[in-house]
Order: structure tokens, then sequence, then C-alpha cells
């Protein structure tokens, strides 16, 4: 969780992660940050995020960003 908090704060440092469940409701991240999210997750965990995974709940929070993070690791 740690590490996708730093990813995180390296788009939006204002941003308490620890409590916004609304990143993508409130637009404080955008289509472009999600891209470079996919790409930040995918070299830091070595995993491949399916297309399926790219949905809006799954990067509303960090909590749900970890969620499929540990998902997809779970499934590798």
């Amino acid at each position: 969780m740690e590490k996708i908090v730093e990813i995180l704060k390296g788009l939006h440092p204002e941003v308490d992660y620890d409590t916004c469940e609304t990143l993508i409701d409130d637009k404080i991240i955008d289509s472009f940050d999600i891209v470079t999210l996919v790409s930040d997750l995918s070299d830091e965990f070595d995993i491949t995020i399916p297309v399926e995974e790219i949905k809006p709940e799954n990067f509303n929070s960090a909590k749900a960003i970890y969620a499929m993070v540990e998902r997809i690791l779970d499934e590798e």
C-alpha cells in the first residue's frame, strides 16, 4: 500500500490518499494519470494489468488500487 501511495503522490502530492476515496469521481486523477499509473504499477509490481481491470472503481482510491494489484498478483 505504501508504494502505491508513493506512486500516487508522484502524480498529485497535494491529495491525502489515506482518506480520499473519490479520485475518479472528483476528477482528481484523469485518463492520462491512469495510463501513467498502469505503467508505474506494472513496473513496480511486475504485473500486467488486464484491460478489464482498467475501470473507474479500481482507481477511485489507493485502497481500490491496492486491492486490484493484490487480485492480479494472486492470479499470476
